[in-house]
């Protein structure tokens, strides 16, 4: 594969435009650097740009105005501008025009992802909040995206040097986590979970935890029961097709630093997993969908209101989410050449070699 092959195009979500989005964009993709690795195409608006821009005048961030997604132009960071109506800015307020073009990103941008005009999408933070409506009934990007690719299942896993971990529910009440824990759900989430491992990160034989719901992992039954009913005994079946371990109690496993014997850990629920990733990924998390045909990643963190406008953001974890997208686009073009249909290669070169035989038959 050469290295233009290898160089993908990569959209980029605003996110909350009275957020961080914007302006991690900016610091991140003022790096000339990147342009050697991939072609930036931002889905938002100059005008929104500009107005954080000025904010930030140590970085030079210079863009093209695109008008034809299927032709970005390389070597460049582009724009598209998805609106075109001026739009009152206002960093660290929660309201409705901050959830209304953060959607109206998230849509054209995940529009060209299914259109294949972008190959990899990065998205900044949404405020789950403000952008929930009629045409966004969601908790968030995960089940959006598990929707619009019409998926059966999605995993939300959260990627750093030092630990990859899934959680099996997502973003709903803590009293709602223990009636998710289902069999059906752990084998579910334990297929995408190996299969990712395998086939976006290289790993040929992972090796999985995963975490009890109860404190001690249940304690045989003194804690409670899902361990000895449930997870034990899907783990017992998942082990006929992969290697699992489990299930551990989450405090000891991460104390004692148990996470970093395996490839990959599955989580009970939200907090259970992004707790301990939060703290031990040191700023360089990165929020990975998989199951999804597609590549999207995100930043490990929210809006951070706070601090917008103020030229504080961090950009460690957007620039992250960045080559790991990247490393996940390379690790499937290698997986899918790999395991192409070997069958296909010889009878070609099978083909070939006949044609070379006779013609050089006729030759004599």
């Amino acid at each position: 594969m050469s290295n233009e092959t290898l160089k993908p195009v990569i959209g980029f979500t605003t996110g909350d435009l009275n957020g961080i989005g914007i302006e991690l964009l900016i610091k991140t993709l003022s790096d000339s650097r990147l342009l050697d690795f991939c072609t930036p195409l931002i889905f938002g608006n100059s005008k929104a740009l500009n107005f954080y821009r000025k904010g930030l005048p140590e970085h030079t961030l210079n863009y093209t105005q695109l008008k034809d997604l299927s032709r970005p132009f390389p070597k460049q960071v582009n724009l598209f501008n998805c609106w075109e109506e001026e739009v009152e800015i206002q960093p660290g307020e929660l309201n409705e025009a901050g959830g209304k073009y953060a959607l109206l990103s998230l849509q054209t941008a995940t529009q060209a992802l299914r259109d294949k005009q972008i190959q990899i999408l990065v998205t900044a933070p949404i405020h789950k909040k403000n952008i929930y409506s009629e045409q966004f009934p969601f908790t968030g990007h995960t089940p959006y995206f598990k929707t619009i690719f019409q998926v059966s299942d999605v995993l939300m896993m959260m990627v750093s040097d030092n630990m990859r971990i899934g959680v099996l529910s997502e973003h709903i009440p803590l009293q709602d986590a223990a009636k998710a824990v289902t069999k059906e759900a752990l084998r579910s989430k334990l297929s995408i979970l190996n299969q990712s491992l395998q086939k976006d990160f290289g790993i040929s034989k992972p090796r999985i935890a995963v975490l009890g719901l109860n404190p001690h992992a249940g304690d045989q039954g003194l804690i409670g029961k899902e361990e000895e009913s449930i997870v034990s005994p899907a783990l017992k079946e998942a082990r006929q097709q992969m290697m699992v371990f489990g299930p551990y109690a989450a405090d000891g496993f991460f104390a004692r630093g148990h996470y970093e014997r395996f490839d990959g850990i599955l989580a009970m629920y939200h907090d259970q997993g992004l707790i301990p990733f939060k703290s031990l990924s040191i700023g360089e998390g990165v929020n990975y969908t998989a199951g999804l045909p597609v590549i999207r990643t995100s930043p490990d963190h929210g809006t951070a209101f706070d601090i917008a406008g103020k030229g504080k953001a961090d950009p460690s974890s957007m620039m992250a989410a960045i080559f790991e997208g990247i490393e996940i686009f390379r690790q499937r073009m290698g997986y899918a050449e790999m395991h192409s249909n070997p069958l296909k290669k010889i009878s070609a070169r099978m083909i070939a070699n006949s044609v070379d035989e006779r013609f050089e038959e006729n030759e004599r």
